[in-house]
């Protein structure tokens, strides 16, 4: 075989075996009979794929160590929906562009239906997976849209309304404990009363959400010393880029949705609301006449 074919095939036969092993090491700890034979199947395509490829090459190869801990960790971190389909992005579809053009698909009759099994077939059998944090993304987004808006609002407008750091961090651990209870009851009654099959599970997510969202921006007026207020108001803000960077991040990837839009929308609403927050909080001190 030409030099260039050769690498080509050696290339795409390594990552088969790699991901051979990623998808067998993720479906080892997934509880969930269905998607881990799901799991298995494509593991079982991945090593038929690597065995046509071996016919070629004559070689043996090893999985790459560093990618198959790398992706396991993701799974264990963040699901294994969206280890998987991080693993099967944009970059993976450049590189089987690169692997299958037109002379390999001529020198290896086998190429065409690899081609078409990367392209079509693994991806309905992905688009199978039924992760339960995945059922329940919309109570996720309720509880961290609502903690991001109206408690980083709250935030801003004590900020300069109370100007101690101290103060705020009272104030804000009452405000956010009470509207994770809040918003927690509020979507437990919504999903029952829309008959959902588990609301309870709605009303946890939606709580944790908001909850760990709270915890994380109020953090900076907690270790701040008191007279830092501002500065600790622009770590929080900033803990709000990436909160929303990172949780639309995971959404894009797990779900196929636009990132852009999604963290777009989210930070100019989050922002805005902190902005008219703050200029209320300044209104209050100055026309109340009160100097905490």
């Amino acid at each position: 075989m030409d030099q260039k074919f050769l690498k080509k095939v050696k290339l795409f036969q390594q990552k088969e075996i790699t991901e051979n092993e990623i998808y067998l090491n993720i479906a080892k700890k997934i509880k969930d009979e269905k998607n881990r034979t799901t799991l298995e199947k494509i593991a079982e395509e991945e090593m038929k794929h690597y065995e046509i490829w071996e016919k070629y090459t004559n070689e043996e190869m090893q999985p790459v160590k560093r990618e198959v801990l790398y992706y396991t960790f993701l799974a264990k971190l963040f699901g294994y929906t969206f280890a998987i389909k991080k693993m099967e992005n944009q970059e993976n579809q450049e590189e089987l562009e690169y692997i299958f053009d037109q002379e390999l698909l001529k020198e290896i009759p086998e190429a065409e239906k690899i081609y078409q099994d990367e392209l079509v077939h693994e991806k309905k059998l992905i688009d199978l997976l039924d992760e339960e944090r995945l059922r329940y993304i919309g109570s996720m987004v309720l509880g961290l849209n609502d903690a991001l808006v109206e408690f980083t609002g709250s935030l801003a407008g004590y900020s300069f309304a109370m100007q101690s750091n101290k103060l705020i961090s009272l104030a804000g651990l009452i405000t956010g404990i009470s509207a994770t209870l809040s918003m927690a009851t509020s979507e437990f009654l919504s999903a029952r009363s829309d008959e959902e099959e588990n609301p309870t599970k709605s009303a946890t997510y939606t709580g944790i959400a908001y909850l760990l969202t709270v915890v994380l921006l109020i953090m900076p007026y907690l270790v701040l010393p008191d007279q830092w207020y501002g500065i600790a108001l622009g770590i929080m803000l900033l803990l709000v880029i990436l909160i929303i960077a990172v949780f639309n991040y995971y959404i894009a990837v797990a779900k196929d949705l636009s990132f852009k839009q999604r963290f777009k929308e989210m930070s100019i609403i989050s922002l805005g609301v902190s902005a008219l927050s703050f200029i209320i909080g300044l209104l209050v001190k100055r026309f109340l006449g009160i100097d905490l």
